[in-house]
């Protein structure tokens, strides 16, 4: 399972510096997001380095996807508690900034205008120029060998160029880092959490009934054995024709749950729509482990509930809460 987990984040990561990780944008205020996060933070770099926000009331809105956002300030902490071995202050800022077309000069997919800054700094040891200009490399490290894998700011710097925004990094030898992400200002407005805290393990409440559509033995009987445990009961198929039987027969179904890439002509996105022709109001829940370049290739909406492969009991728990209110 631990080897399993790295090598989906290790995965994870190498798309995000690509830009093809599917991300699920929402309108949020940062600072919202950072303060529900700073717990987290504090238990991530440790006792001896002190934590201090400084954020902007006036923050605009910005459009990103929350948790992505979050990862890429936890990889921050991160480094930046390395270095500092002995201890320091982490600081994370928030503001509104402008940037100018003699800024971004280097930049052409950039637009000069309004943009939301937020700062991750520590008082550690610094790099040099020659470590700066590598910094977001991928695979680039100066760590110990085991100590980690380069990826952590290439999945920052991916982050924020999938978001629409820059990054850059300050930094001097003996002087600490500070890492600055520029993301777009979004005309929207921030949309409130919907939920106050972590989503309970949501369990079936009356014998609910799932249709999996899979055409990966191994993954299929690992669905089948997840939403078991959560007390659901399954029906299977491997490709949408056997689905679509299974949907015109007298079963009950109350949920639709398929990979979106499938062998046999029909992909997951066309299978739910024609499966709700047949059941008017059947809910559906999508899987995929494609990046999201192959996933519009597939038509898959972006309001259309999606869980990301690899994924665990409790993520599939969390989603099927969601799709059943």
């Amino acid at each position: 399972m631990t080897a399993a987990k790295r090598g989906a984040e290790v995965t994870e990561k190498l798309l995000s510096f690509s830009r093809r990780q599917v991300l699920r944008p929402e309108t949020v205020n940062p600072n919202r997001l950072l303060k529900d996060f700073r717990a987290l933070l504090q238990r991530a770099v440790g006792e001896t380095v002190e934590v201090r926000f400084g954020l902007d009331a006036s923050l605009d809105p910005v459009r990103l996807d929350p948790g992505q956002f979050e990862s890429a300030v936890l990889n921050l902490a991160v480094n930046a508690r390395d270095a500092m071995p002995g201890g320091g202050t982490l600081t994370v800022k928030t503001c509104n900034a402008h940037l100018d077309a003699d800024e971004i000069a280097d930049r052409p997919d950039l637009r000069p205008g309004a943009y939301v800054l937020v700062s991750v700094s520590d008082t550690g040891h610094g790099m040099d120029d020659a470590t700066r200009a590598r910094a977001f490399e991928p695979f680039f490290t100066t760590k110990d060998v085991g100590k980690g894998t380069g990826l952590g700011l290439s999945q920052v710097y991916g982050f924020v160029r999938q978001a629409g925004g820059h990054a850059q990094i300050k930094s001097e030898a003996g002087r600490g880092t500070s890492i600055e992400l520029y993301l777009p200002r979004s005309a929207e407005k921030a949309v409130e959490p919907r939920f106050d805290g972590p989503l309970p393990l949501r369990r079936a409440a009356s014998g609910e009934v799932v249709l999996v559509v899979e055409d990966e033995p191994a993954v299929l009987e690992m669905a089948v054995e997840s939403l078991g445990e959560l007390g659901y009961r399954t029906l299977t198929a491997t490709r949408a024709s056997e689905a679509l039987e299974r949907l015109s027969g007298p079963e009950r179904v109350d949920i639709l749950f398929s990979d979106v890439v499938m062998p046999g002509g029909m992909n997951g996105v066309q299978l739910s729509v024609e499966a709700r022709r047949l059941r008017p109001g059947l809910r559906v829940l999508l899987a995929s482990g494609y990046t999201g370049t192959a996933l519009d290739e597939h038509g898959v909406p972006a309001d259309l509930p999606l869980l990301n492969k690899p994924y665990q009991r409790d993520e599939l728990a969390n989603k099927l809460r969601v799709i059943l209110g």
